[in-house]
């Protein structure tokens, strides 16, 4: 590296030290562990991947949701909402968990934490949404539409919505990482 080049990044360190005490002297727990590099990385790539995977997958729901919501062909309703429970079984509750998990590990063993800066708790709560979404209005949802009980096309739609949504947030969060640190009680 340049000599130059090593200068401006030791000053903007410094620089960066001085314009906020509060956000260079948060104390770690004397018990806390940090990943190193390679296992970092590693959680980090099963991070993204599950939670890109999980992304796909609430969108092809709702997709679904909406063909067998609008369709008149019943043969076509009764074979989305079973395409739609193998969704839930094969990708939705695997990678929810993979990503929530991976997101508490990231949270722990890096300067994030779990619950310290805002954005990385608001990722957590959207996450947590998403499962208790997939949960409580999808998964009984897509039982009765396989079941022949109607009436559930709207709150799937809804909530396979809401998922899209609250994963496009927790993403924009991730790339965009607003640095302010939450208010301690």
């Amino acid at each position: 590296m340049p000599p130059e080049r090593d200068d401006r990044r030791r000053s903007w360190r410094q620089t960066r030290g001085t314009m906020s005490a509060q956000a260079t002297t948060v104390p770690r727990p004397a018990n806390a562990r940090r990943l190193s590099a390679s296992a970092r990385r590693a959680v980090l790539t099963v991070h993204i991947v599950a939670s890109v995977g999980l992304l796909g997958d609430v969108a092809a729901v709702l997709a679904v949701n909406v063909k067998a919501a609008t369709t008149a062909d019943p043969e076509l309703a009764a074979a989305s909402y079973e395409l739609l429970a193998l969704f839930t079984v094969l990708f939705g509750i695997p990678l929810s968990f993979i990503s929530l998990l991976s997101g508490i590990v990231l949270g722990i063993g890096s300067k994030w934490g779990v619950l310290r800066y805002a954005w990385v708790a608001t990722k957590l709560g959207l996450l947590v949404s998403v499962i208790l979404v997939g949960a409580l209005v999808l998964g009984p949802g897509t039982e009765a539409m396989r079941t022949g009980a109607d009436g559930a096309e709207t709150r799937l739609v809804l909530g396979a919505g809401w998922d899209v949504v609250a994963l496009s947030v927790a993403t924009g969060l991730s790339v965009y990482k607003p640095r302010r640190r939450r208010q301690s009680p």
